[in-house]
């Protein structure tokens, strides 16, 4: 049995509707439902409740708490997978790489540009990818969405595509 953890940070992948506020926020965390509905044989999936926030409200206290759990987990020597907002994911994957040199497993970033439950939410695709990701991607730090893995210090968002490229195709479309 292959053990993965998977530390949740909140973002859009786990946004929900409020029927009462009628505003879409970071409510509760949902991941857990929705692994419940992947086939995963062989895997041990243990999901850790970090955070339940807005990407652009995180802080260094906030990174600093991420680092604090993966590092926690490191001992497992099993892959991690961090779901968080995709405004500050390659901030965050960035500060893990420079404090975590030579690290010897898989840590893959991932999350959502519509929240899982939501009509075309890319949320589950990027959650099955990252999965499957962690399981044969080399030791790293990775964002791993819409059917691509990027190493952390290669990726950029496109806010007009709305996805993750390349850092060097960044330059080459806005050039």
């Amino acid at each position: 049995m292959k053990a993965i953890y998977v530390i949740t940070t909140g973002g859009t992948i786990e946004k929900g509707y409020s029927e009462r506020s009628g505003s879409v926020g970071n409510f509760k965390n949902k991941i857990e439902q929705y692994l419940r509905l992947l086939r995963l044989p062989d895997s041990a999936v243990n999901v850790v409740p970090l955070l339940n926030k807005d990407s652009l409200e995180m802080n260094d206290a906030d990174r600093e708490l991420i680092l604090a759990t993966v590092k926690a987990l490191l001992t497992e020597a099993a892959p991690i997978i961090i779901t968080h907002g995709t405004d500050t994911m390659v901030e965050t994957g960035l500060f893990l790489k420079q404090l975590l040199p030579g690290v010897r497993i898989p840590v893959v970033l991932t999350g959502a540009m519509a929240p899982l439950g939501f009509e075309a939410s890319d949320g589950l695709q990027n959650l099955t990818e990252s999965l499957f990701g962690a399981r044969v991607l080399s030791p790293g730090i990775y964002i791993v969405m819409h059917n691509q893995a990027f190493p952390i210090d290669c990726v950029t968002k496109d806010h007009t595509l709305g996805r993750f490229v390349a850092a060097d195709q960044t330059h080459v479309l806005s050039g």
